[in-house]
């Protein structure tokens, strides 16, 4: 009987985005409430229950995702993004235009949220596109797959980051798993599938194509490399030292510290606000207007983040991990593979791959400790169920259909196909790297 009320419960907040027009932060309010009662939890506890759930979810989230938006906003106003691309375009060169442009999404959408690197590197697409005389889908399918798979797989971004928390696992090995994961899709997804797409013919509109700074007014190439990638070697380095190093006392203190990722963004924030900020010739005033601007925009999905924490709080209080562990116990399916289902699921009706994996770990990290997978692996499985099948309800598709001035079609063909790429080729490398680890 719970577990129909689940499906019940999450029926309800799909229609309540989709059809009612929702906010999501409110939908998930109203449907952790619903389910609360609906599972036998006291009229009384109810909302404390609630309240628990957002506090613990953002307690530990916050610093890593404000961060992140400010040091991906420095990033994109300051000039090292388009640093990075030139560089990477200076020595890709031009008969290997695709794959220049796929290593900047990758390198650049690493600190980037997925909004504020699709509107800084769509102009670039087109840019290379009029110079070149080439079709901007061609090229910029590549560059797109690559944004999609550090949204959906890598942290610091907000989903995986908020799946590291909700099912326990390191963040650390999260992110050097998802680079296993992340080459080959975005090589499939990118310049194999594009290929088929040259046909398409994009007529980008003129308001979309913003100006570049003046090459003299950009930072230097190492220190927008360093400063943006910043966070992926502490916590790279600190996960990849622990695994051949077990120290201890003392020493283990201080590499756990460094290695928290709160710690690792506010170090990495720092200098950053130093290298590619007062460096360069921005006032204090003027970065911490940028850092302002960055909560502006990261605000809803922490109020996403939140929602789900207080459904997923819901499930653990209920008690209905019990009877979801015998249900999986039950199903002849494996628990990879399950992860990745509910999230397509609710990714394909709601469309936001943040609230569809968010949403996916709420249900499944009540039972994380009694089925027999690494979390880490459990996490990009979710986030790859996130990113299938992108179409008319989610608004990364109507960003991509408006810039590039594509029909519905086209857009379907391209844009949708190229995210369920993606998704599916995420999920069949978690299963390799199940079998391998």
């Amino acid at each position: 009987m719970s577990l129909l009320i689940i499906l019940l419960c999450i029926v309800i907040l799909v229609l309540l985005i989709t059809w009612a027009r929702l906010n999501p932060f409110l939908a998930f309010i109203i449907v952790s409430i619903l389910t609360g009662l609906l599972l036998g939890i006291p009229l009384q506890e109810v909302t404390s229950i609630v309240e628990q759930g957002i506090g613990g979810m953002l307690g530990g989230l916050v610093i890593v995702i404000v961060l992140g938006a400010m040091l991906g906003k420095l990033v994109a106003e300051t000039g090292a993004a388009q640093k990075i691309t030139n560089v990477l375009m200076s020595v890709f060169g031009e008969k290997k235009i695709q794959w220049a442009l796929m290593t900047t999404g990758f390198v650049v959408g690493i600190p980037l949220f997925y909004n504020v690197g699709f509107v800084l590197l769509v102009p670039l697409i087109f840019s290379v596109s009029y110079q070149f005389k080439i079709k901007a889908v061609y090229i910029g399918i590549p560059m797109l797959a690559a944004l999609s798979v550090t949204h959906g797989f890598l942290p610091p971004h907000p989903s995986p980051t908020a799946l590291v928390g909700q099912l326990n696992a390191d963040m650390g090995l999260t992110l050097i798993y998802g680079f296993c994961l992340a080459v080959p899709a975005i090589i499939l997804a990118g310049p194999v599938f594009a290929r088929t797409l040259r046909n398409i013919d994009a007529r980008p509109l003129k308001t979309f194509q913003a100006e570049t700074k003046p090459e003299d007014q950009l930072p230097g190439a190492f220190n927008s490399f360093f400063s943006a990638l910043l966070p992926v070697f502490l916590l790279g380095g600190a996960a990849l030292l622990q695994l051949f190093w077990e120290p201890t006392g003392l020493a283990g203190q201080i590499i756990g510290f460094i290695g928290d990722p709160s710690i690792v963004m506010i170090v990495a924030l720092a200098y950053a606000t130093y290298s590619i900020g007062l460096q360069q010739g921005y006032g204090m005033k003027g970065v911490m207007e940028f850092y302002t601007d960055a909560i502006k925009d990261i605000s809803p999905i922490l109020l996403i983040v939140a929602g789900a924490g207080a459904l997923k709080q819901v499930f653990v209080v209920s008690g209905v991990s019990i009877e979801l562990v015998s249900g999986l116990q039950d199903m002849n399916i494996h628990p990879l593979v399950l992860g990745w289902l509910i999230a397509a699921i609710i990714r394909v009706c709601i469309g936001s791959a943040t609230v569809a994996g968010l949403t996916a770990a709420g249900i499944l990290a009540p039972v994380m400790g009694q089925v027999d997978v690494d979390p880490n692996l459990m996490v990009l499985s979710v986030g790859a169920g996130s990113l299938l099948f992108s179409h008319v309800n989610d608004s990364g598709f109507w960003m991509y259909k408006e810039y590039f001035n594509l029909s519905i079609k086209d857009t379907i063909r391209s844009w949708s196909v190229m995210e369920t790429i993606v998704s599916v080729v995420g999920l069949i490398g978690v299963l390799i790297l199940d079998v391998i680890i």
